[in-house]
């Protein structure tokens, strides 16, 4: 059976020497300026995300909540450790502490604008979740941040940001849209800026939880 292999491999190398490239050559459409009117926003990357390939992200945001379900349950039979390891000396507190405070506004930039410019909700959760770490590397106890988590009721607010997001954006999928607006503008894009906002704070508050279950049952993130 070689000969047969080797002949076939044969064939289609000459194939692909001497006849011509069937591919017919026409200009292609401007695909990022296509995106940009079929979306209303003027960062296409985000038109692609929300809007063109919005099943696709639906299943990454849900991937994430599995991942961080997954982190939970297989800590869940370990022994939580008792030291914490934090920084200490003032110098560091202040830089952490200063960092995550650019971090955060970063966040909430990227998150409002993010259809406007460069960013996201991805990319504003991950700063988000940037500046919940580096407070937590300089909280005085565990607790501390246990307790803050809690008041702020980030598990119950993870859990309804996911559910808002897949419900709008199944209904975005079926074909219901909200008015555009005029490009450039804030409120323009439709569903695209609330949808951002959301992921942002799914990913943010998901960080979040991560991060207390790995200072948990590690001491340290």
């Amino acid at each position: 059976m070689k000969w047969i292999y080797l002949v076939a491999g044969a064939l289609l190398f000459l194939k692909i020497l001497v006849l011509p490239d069937p591919t017919v050559v026409a200009p292609m459409p401007n695909i990022v300026e296509a995106v940009v009117a079929d979306s209303g926003v003027p960062n296409a990357v985000s038109g692609i995300i929300f809007r063109n390939r919005l099943y696709d992200t639906i299943f990454e945001v849900v991937v994430f909540t599995i991942a961080i379900m997954g982190a939970k349950y297989l800590l869940a039979d370990e022994v939580p450790n008792a030291p914490f390891y934090r920084f200490t000396d003032e110098p560091s507190i202040v830089l952490a502490r200063l960092g995550a405070t650019i971090a955060a506004l970063v966040s909430i930039e990227l998150a409002i604008r993010g259809h406007l410019s460069p960013g996201g909700g991805f990319a504003a959760g991950v700063a988000g979740g940037t500046a919940i770490g580096l407070v937590a590397i300089t909280a005085p106890s565990s607790e501390w941040i246990q307790a803050l988590y809690e008041r702020w009721r980030a598990a119950a607010l993870e859990k309804v940001s996911v559910l808002v997001f897949i419900v709008l954006a199944a209904l975005t999928l079926v074909g219901f849209e909200l008015p555009q607006g005029e490009v450039g503008s804030l409120l323009s894009g439709g569903i695209l800026p609330l949808l951002n906002v959301l992921v942002a704070l799914k990913v943010a508050l998901g960080s979040w939880a991560a991060i207390l279950l790995f200072i948990r049952y590690r001491g340290l993130l």
